[in-house]
């Protein structure tokens, strides 16, 4: 099985060599294999979203190895960097991000033109993912008409737009209520288990990191298995 995902000996210091020196990363690793889906958890502030930039080529490790889809990042060009992360990499944040004048559907129809993707193409394929997600109803609807709930599975939807190999997810529910985190997770889970995603998704909520194939830990800069 190959790996989609692989961070090796990562280091990341913000202020490095003055007095406040934060030391985020320290000797980082990581494989994810095709299909599989891990849990990142860790205190607030430990290195969660600094590990997933690194990770999405949104950010540069001090030290270490970054490769997508089997290709090493290190050292390559911002445009080669933002072509693989548009090809190869989706992303979610806490908060859904969407654009509020356009509709359901459109927000996940975007993405895909930005990427070359014909207006009919990309509209097909919004349908089709909204429609697994329980919003076949609601694609006309802007943002403002739609739950906290049902805007975070639109921008899942969004995320999974171009058909990446990797997802990678800040709290996707950490804004939403027990039940509707619950729910929504779970449309989160069925879409990546049925495109066979692999995911890193960080999360403070145990019971939802158990629902995932594994669990990593980070704790003073290193990934610890759990």
């Amino acid at each position: 099985m190959s790996d989609v995902l692989s961070l090796k000996g990562i280091s990341k210091a913000y202020n490095p060599d003055k007095p406040n020196e934060v030391v985020v990363l320290s000797d980082a690793n990581i494989t994810i294999k095709a299909g599989e889906v891990v849990a990142l958890v860790a205190p607030s502030g430990a290195g969660k979203s600094t590990l997933l930039h690194i990770a999405g080529l949104l950010d540069t490790p001090d030290s270490g190895q970054v490769a997508v889809s089997g290709q090493d990042q290190t050292g390559k060009s911002d445009r080669r960097r933002t072509r693989t992360r548009r090809q190869d990499v989706g992303f979610i944040y806490q908060f859904h991000h969407l654009l509020q004048e356009f509709t359901a559907a459109e927000n996940v129809v975007l993405p895909q033109l930005a990427n070359g993707v014909s207006k009919a193409d990309a509209h097909e394929r919004a349908q089709m993912l909204l429609g697994k997600i329980g919003l076949k109803d609601r694609m006309t609807h802007r943002p403002g008409e739609l739950s906290g709930g049902e805007q975070q599975r639109v921008a899942f939807c969004r995320a999974l737009a171009n058909a990446p190999k990797l997802l990678l997810a800040d709290e996707p529910t950490g804004n939403l209520d027990p039940a509707t985190s619950d729910t929504v997770f779970d449309a989160l889970m069925e879409l990546v288990r049925e495109t066979g995603l692999s995911a890193l998704i960080a999360t403070h909520n145990l019971d939802l990191a158990k629902r995932m194939d594994r669990i990593v830990r980070l704790e003073a800069g290193k990934l610890v298995d759990v």
